[in-house]
């Protein structure tokens, strides 16, 4: 589904210029569960605009689905996010003055899509995900742990192939990390890819690979077989200060 080769992409302010992404090769097949992991500036959150169509890059080559994601006008960028990627972040990112339902239902304003039949298929979607009483809520009348679950809803709402999430455990407890990576897991048992941006090393022993980013480069990609060393390492380095990657 995902083909990245020779992947580059650099920052210019003023006379400097940030190297950031530097020659990565990935590929990532459609119906994995991924995480990507890595230190601060080194390069996760690039390589996820990316994958989103939410940057450009400078050179290589980025296919999805088969089409080559480059040279593109905001226009064709937003039709392709539209019909393939939902997006989850870890502030959230609903809008505060409309409630549960209504940012739920907001993807399907963009489709044009009517009110009546988009706020019902949001009704849909939020109680699936056991919100259908908060539906009439304001976002600062829910717990981080409802918010996140609005804003997977309003991910999953127009059927994206393609699931990308920002540090989505970033702003919850323990508990409701794994609640939320449960809910992930379960949406890619359906069938679709879900990639997420993750700095802790226990919610990434939660997906099935993890690519390691270091100074822009990948250091390492642990499979399936792997992951229980890789969680043993967790295990040894969760007491050390610095036992974040």
């Amino acid at each position: 589904m995902i083909q990245i080769n020779n992947l580059h992409k650099s920052y210019v302010t003023g006379n400097n210029s940030l190297h950031v992404l530097k020659g990565l090769n990935l590929e990532i097949e459609e119906g994995e569960f991924v995480s990507i992991m890595g230190s601060s500036g080194s390069g996760k959150s690039t390589l996820l605009n990316i994958l989103g169509i939410l940057d450009n890059y400078d050179e290589g080559a980025y296919s999805l689905d088969g089409h080559l994601m480059q040279d593109m006008n905001e226009t064709q960028a937003a039709r392709t996010r539209n019909k393939m990627i939902g997006f989850i972040f870890q502030s959230f990112n609903l809008i505060s003055f409309k409630n549960a339902m209504e940012n739920v239902a907001l993807p399907l304003y963009y489709k044009g899509i009517s009110r009546k039949k988009r706020n019902q298929m949001a009704m849909e979607f939020l109680e699936k995900l056991g919100l259908k009483e908060w539906a009439h809520h304001m976002p600062n009348e829910l717990s981080g742990g409802q918010r996140q679950r609005v804003a997977i809803a309003r991910a999953l709402i127009s059927k994206p192939r393609i699931i990308l999430a920002d540090e989505p455990t970033g702003a919850l407890d323990t508990q409701t990390s794994y609640e939320v990576m449960e809910m992930l897991k379960q949406i890619n048992d359906e069938g679709i890819t879900v990639i997420i941006v993750t700095h802790e090393y226990d919610i990434a022993a939660m997906t099935q690979k993890i690519i390691r980013l270091k100074d822009g480069v990948i250091e390492e990609i642990i499979k399936n077989g792997d992951l229980k060393s890789f969680q043993a390492q967790y295990n040894r380095n969760i007491n050390k200060p610095e036992h974040h990657v």
